[in-house]
């Protein structure tokens, strides 16, 4: 018999909706109108051979047949993983790019996990999720707001810098992105989220207030283990539920996969594989609690909390000093 996700993978995924409202234990509802159908490469390179000259062609060579084999398979748009192709985007040269090219004939959008140079005067990256469209030329983009430290970006640069960059491989320094990013997909706006920024819920809660009607998610989770891989997954489904949005996640070696609004996985890959896969997710544009007032619980219980202590306290210091009061009448 097939095994489950969480047998295959050595860790507990979710069975049901991890949610424990009324509104979340009812069927999904969602218009034939909303839905998507995307895909997803999982092109397992590892990260060690990407940045060699052999490696950036394996990867042109993987993404390039995945993204045409899944745009002849009737697919809206085709997901490739954080830094997929570890080549710098050129706008003013990008008719002549592999991919710009191949998306031009087909009817399916790509969403192209590259570096882009930032528009600083020194010499600067971001880690960029390109949304490449037929005929449209201005792409949008959305760069990764929470860069690693020393992986991606030389904290106190300006002091550290001359120093790091002798123990550090980096060439040059990414700069995160911006908090009001608007990420058009060319199938509808997204709310999207590049590795590390799967950890923070207010990335992907801002960007669904303005308007983000489905979860978009790349990252290279090479070469850690399957444990930390289900985590990663782990905290996209949290996502998805605080935001009611269908997400869809690639990956470099796993785990890739499709997750509904309640947080259960519809498709999850097998890991360290070479996969390319099409699936069905909708758009919506509910707002939840979440979405609409943030993290307002915990200052609330914190509020709350203090509020308390200073009452009790009050009463304590108003006992004692009524308490001394009548030992002086006496």
């Amino acid at each position: 018999p097939q095994r489950g996700p969480s047998q295959r993978f050595g860790t507990r995924l979710p069975k049901r909706p991890i949610c424990f409202t009324k509104p979340c234990s009812q069927p999904l509802v969602d218009a034939p109108a909303a839905a998507l159908k995307v895909g997803i490469i999982q092109g397992n390179v590892p990260t060690r051979e990407k940045l060699s000259m052999q490696g950036i062609r394996q990867a042109r060579e993987k993404y390039l047949q995945g993204y045409q084999a899944l745009a002849a398979a009737g697919v809206d748009a085709v997901l490739t993983p954080e830094g997929a192709i570890p080549e710098i985007w050129d706008p003013f040269t990008q008719e002549t790019n592999l991919f710009y090219k191949a998306v031009q004939p087909n009817q399916a959008a790509l969403w192209l996990g590259t570096f882009v140079v930032a528009p600083t005067e020194n010499f600067h990256i971001t880690q960029t999720l390109l949304s490449v469209v037929p005929g449209v030329t201005k792409l949008s983009q959305y760069n990764k707001i929470k860069l690693v430290p020393l992986g991606e970006y030389i904290p106190l640069q300006s002091i550290l810098g001359e120093f790091i960059s002798r123990l550090s491989p980096l060439d040059t320094s990414m700069i995160p992105g911006k908090l009001d990013q608007q990420f058009q997909s060319g199938v509808g706006p997204a709310a999207v989220g590049i590795c590390y920024d799967s950890a923070y819920g207010w990335v992907f809660r801002n960007q669904v207030a303005r308007g983000g009607e489905f979860i978009i998610t790349a990252s290279n989770n090479d070469p850690y283990p399957l444990q930390m891989m289900a985590q990663h997954h782990a905290q996209d489904v949290m996502r998805a539920v605080e935001t009611d949005r269908w997400a869809v996640r690639g990956t470099n070696t796993g785990l890739s996969g499709i997750v509904n609004p309640h947080g259960q996985p519809v498709w999850l890959s097998t890991p360290n594989q070479f996969i390319t896969h099409a699936d069905t997710l909708y758009r919506r544009q509910t707002q939840t609690l979440y979405v609409r007032w943030g993290d307002w619980l915990t200052p609330l219980l914190l509020a709350i909390s203090l509020g308390c202590s200073l009452f009790t306290r009050f009463k304590v210091w108003r006992g004692r000093t009524r308490r001394g009061g009548d030992a002086e009448t006496r």
